[in-house]
């Protein structure tokens, strides 16, 4: 039977180890973004984000199981909208959940007494469809100061993914442009300088980045060519490394913009180039590390290289790539399971894409021995994988994360470089 709690209650529980709150609005009210003209964004301390628009998956809850509610917990669901409050408590009444209590007061009470709200540290640059929509509409958007802004459609060597439907406004952008093929490193600076200008950003501009997902298949000769959205995320990363000081990722790349209803374009935007990126490249040469100094961060008990792959490559039954001969995992690193495969990041996103929650991560990565007070360089194959995981930790607020550009394929292709492969010993306290 479904129950209502008061606010009270709910603050004497919040620390109630059977207790689990569940939050039913967007992931990006959950984040930090005042959606509804709140004073101040969050979430409700613990609470767990589950947003309404899920429970039109067929998977549901199979979504519920891989976050692990109990049915022997209570739970506290809240949200903006009392009748989808109470839709969600019915669907988990008919899934077999017994104790569910619907805190009708989130809104009027505990946001309007201030009482604690937690949030993603940098949510600001995970914008929402409604965001860009407004930008679009020459309105300035929260949290954006005015200024030229780009968005931009990531993909690698896919203009047909840009071509067959994007964001009205936004430019393409191939993945090229801002990686070497030859190492799938970073470019050079003067060639980052130079990619950057031609797509018309300077370091004061705000660039709004996204990408397709189309379903990567290991078997094509170009999976990350269907892999759009990781592909966005890896030239975020790079962005900040050069010194664009207002990188913006659409939370769940083009799948967010679809769900949201808003119109599709398919014109092939000019790109209107600038004749100066404004400052030296790199601005923020902490992001990135290459083989020499992740060699350094091995021998040192306060940093940790983090391999963002799958277990399968990580134990050397498969190289991840049609293009890597090699198997196995550099010796000291530790894993940091990005999901199934080489394009794929399960463990990193939510069903819809949209970046997984922060506390999901840190259980994750707490399990693995990845904490905030080391130095972390996080690394795959190629740099996307890697990128994405850095980018996580970035958004969290984690203070000295970067990526190790060359990973595994750098790593792999010098005869000098130890290799390890088979199952890694148990770590004392797992």
């Amino acid at each position: 039977m479904v129950k209502k709690i008061l606010t009270q209650q709910v603050r004497e529980l919040l620390h109630d180890e059977n207790v689990q709150i569940i939050d039913i609005r967007p992931v990006d009210a959950y984040n930090g973004w005042p959606l509804q003209g709140e004073e101040k964004g969050g979430h409700i301390p613990g609470a767990r984000t589950l947003p309404y628009k899920w429970s039109n998956y067929i998977d549901w809850i199979e979504v519920i199981r891989h976050k692990g509610i109990a049915t022997y917990q209570t739970l506290i669901i809240y949200g903006y909208d009392l009748k989808e409050t109470q839709d969600i408590a019915e669907l988990f009444e008919k899934a077999g959940y017994n104790d569910i209590f619907i805190y009708e007061d989130f809104c009027n009470e505990w946001l309007t007494q201030k009482l604690p709200l937690d949030q993603l540290a940098r949510y600001q640059n995970l914008v929402y469809p409604e965001w860009i929509n407004s930008l679009l509409n020459g309105e300035l958007p929260p949290d954006h100061s005015g200024g030229e802004t780009v968005i931009v459609h990531a993909h690698y060597r896919n203009r047909e993914a840009y071509l067959s439907g994007h964001i009205p406004g936004a430019i393409d952008m191939d993945t090229l442009a801002l990686e070497a093929p030859e190492t799938w490193n970073r470019r050079s600076p003067e060639e980052l300088k130079q990619a950057l200008e031609k797509h018309g950003i300077t370091s004061n501009t705000t660039v709004v980045l996204y990408g397709k997902y189309m379903n990567p298949d290991n078997a094509d000769q170009f999976p990350g060519s269907a892999a759009g959205h990781l592909g966005a995320i890896r030239c975020a990363a790079i962005m900040l490394y050069a010194g664009v000081k207002n990188v913006r990722v659409l939370n769940g790349g083009f799948q967010s913009w679809k769900d949201a209803g808003y119109d599709i374009a398919y014109d092939d935007v000019p790109k209107h180039p600038v004749i100066d990126f404004g400052v030296a490249i790199p601005q923020k040469p902490e992001l990135f590390v290459d083989t020499g100094e992740a060699k350094i961060m091995l021998k040192d008990s306060g940093s940790e290289l983090v391999s963002v792959r799958s277990w399968p490559e990580f134990i050397g039954q498969v190289s991840g790539y049609n293009y890597i001969r090699k198997k196995g995992r550099i010796p000291g690193a530790i894993f940091g399971n990005c999901g199934s495969d080489a394009y794929h990041m399960e463990n990193y996103r939510h069903v819809d894409h949209t970046v997984r929650e922060e506390q999901e991560v840190e259980e994750i990565w707490r399990d693995a021995h990845i904490t905030p007070d080391k130095h972390l360089a996080f690394y795959c194959g190629t740099g996307w994988r890697g990128s994405e995981a850095f980018f996580n930790a970035w958004l969290m607020g984690w203070p000295r994360v970067c990526v190790y550009d060359g990973g595994w394929f750098e790593w792999s292709n010098d005869p000098q470089n130890p290799i390890e492969v088979g199952e890694m010993k148990v770590l004392e306290g797992d």
